[in-house]
C-alpha cells in the first residue's frame, strides 16, 4: 500500500513540473481564439443549413409536387 502512495505523489509531482512547461495564451489570445471559434462554427452552421434548406425544397418540389 505504501508503495501506491509514492506512485500517486510522483504521478502528482510529474504533472505539476509538466504544467509549468506550458506556454499559457494570453487573456487577449483567448479571447481572440474564442471569437474565430464561434465566427467559424456560425459561419458553418448557416451554411450547412442553407445547403439543408435547398434540399429539403428540392426533395418537396420532386417528390410532393409542391
Amino acid at each position: 500500500m505504501a508503495k501506491s502512495g509514492f506512485f500517486r505523489f510522483k504521478f502528482i509531482g510529474e504533472t505539476i513540473s509538466e504544467l509549468k512547461k506550458v506556454v499559457w495564451l494570453t487573456r487577449r489570445e483567448a479571447a481572440y481564439l474564442t471569437f474565430l471559434v464561434l465566427l467559424v462554427a456560425i459561419a458553418a452552421g448557416i451554411f450547412l443549413g442553407a445547403i439543408d434548406y435547398g434540399f429539403s425544397s428540392l426533395v418537396d418540389k420532386l417528390f410532393i409536387g409542391k
